[in-house]
Order: structure tokens, then C-alpha cells, then sequence
């Protein structure tokens, strides 16, 4: 039996988790979704579950996408998890940063539904057919 891939969502804008829910709710049975609304909460999440991959938005309150991404890439146990930032933000800065910090991958939400559901659930199977699931 294949297991299914755990995956954190990281997002604190209520109408983008209906919009990831949405886009992923055909294939729900392949996969299990948190949902944290912050890193500060996320970092709480991962003392009791490690997911397969995490999905994080970078404009949080409290503690942001990149101050989470340093957090969780120098934490010795938490570091492997890979993370893929899922944001607005196009900015190269922001962009050369996550990847300098440790991340698996950056992908700007578009704004037409469509290619929002194609890039999520391209990231989904992805991350479902890698072997890294544990």
C-alpha cells in the first residue's frame, strides 16, 4: 500500500487555503493537508508531526516566510523537509534568498484559477512520485 503524502500548508490569507482546497479537493484522497495559518504555528506543528513536504507563503504576520525558512534550514532535524514557497511575491531578491536558505522550489501563484490548480497539483504529483516519503 502506498503511502500517502503528508503535506503542511503555511497560509495565512483564508481566501488562498479555500483556493488551494478547492484546486486539490478532486485528488484529496492522495494526500493529507495541514494547514497552519504562520511559521510560529508551523514550528509548533513540526514537534509533533513531520510532514513530506511543505507548501509556505512568504507574506505572513508574526513569523514570515523567510524568517521560518531560516528557523526550519538550521534546524538539524527539520532541515531535509522540503519546502516549496507558494507566493505573490516575484521579487528576485526574495527569490535568491529562499533559494540560498535551502529551498526545493518557488512558485508564484497566478492569478487566473486555472493555472493556479495546474501549477498545485503539478507540485502534488510531483512530491508523490519522489521516493522521499517517509
Amino acid at each position: 500500500m502506498e503511502k500517502k503524502l503528508n503535506i503542511l500548508l503555511i497560509e495565512d490569507d483564508r481566501l488562498e487555503v479555500l483556493k488551494f482546497t478547492r484546486a486539490t479537493s478532486n485528488n484529496a484522497n492522495n494526500f493529507n493537508i495541514s494547514h497552519v495559518i504562520n511559521g510560529k504555528e508551523a514550528l509548533i506543528s513540526l514537534k509533533n508531526e513531520t510532514p513530506n513536504i511543505i507548501l509556505l507563503d512568504l507574506n505572513m504576520p508574526d513569523t514570515n516566510g523567510i524568517e521560518f525558512l531560516t528557523i526550519l534550514k538550521n534546524n538539524r532535524t527539520l532541515k531535509h523537509i522540503p519546502t516549496i514557497v507558494l507566493t505573490t511575491s516575484n521579487n528576485k531578491k526574495d527569490i535568491k534568498e529562499c533559494y540560498e536558505i535551502g529551498i526545493a522550489g518557488y512558485i508564484i501563484k497566478p492569478l487566473k484559477y486555472e493555472e493556479y490548480e495546474e501549477k498545485i497539483l503539478t507540485v502534488i504529483k510531483y512530491w508523490n512520485l519522489n521516493e522521499f516519503k517517509t
